[in-house]
């Protein structure tokens, strides 16, 4: 058996994940993050400490952490964002398709929807530079 293998056990074992029940970003100033997570994402405040506030949206939760020695991310990562560490949201279609314009008007760094074929993705950057993403998976077009 080989370092890891015996690290990880046995190879006939897994475990069995059923969804990503939340993620978590590190922000520096909670109440910018907080009114971001909620004006711009529709996300709604589930629970709030005096240094993390937890918000959900559809079926995701996010955890915002306090952190105001972070170092600044750099924001021209959303100019590439191909490859980089970030979390993602599904929207309907039409919704994704109004977020360049949405978040123009808010001042909202992103990139321009990307083509995948069977969807769009979208990136763009909350106040603390965690970069995010949309997914938007075409309508299916009926056949007759």
């Amino acid at each position: 058996m080989g370092a890891r293998e015996a690290r990880c056990g046995r190879r006939d074992r897994v475990l069995r994940i059923k969804r990503l029940d939340h993620f978590g970003v590190d922000v520096v100033d909670l109440e910018r993050a907080e009114r971001f997570y909620a004006e711009v994402l529709g996300m709604t405040v589930q629970m709030r400490l005096a240094d993390q506030v937890l918000l959900r949206g559809g079926d995701t939760s996010c955890a915002l952490y306090l952190r105001p020695d972070r170092a600044p991310a750099d924001p021209e990562q959303v100019k590439n964002p191909l490859g980089k560490s970030h979390h993602a949201f599904e929207v309907a279609w039409d919704e994704l398709k109004a977020a360049p314009t949405f978040f123009a008007e808010r001042g909202v760094p992103y990139h321009a929807p990307i083509d995948w074929g069977d969807h769009d993705c979208l990136y763009f950057m909350d106040p603390d530079g965690n970069l995010l993403e949309l997914v938007g998976y075409r309508p299916k077009v009926e056949r007759t």
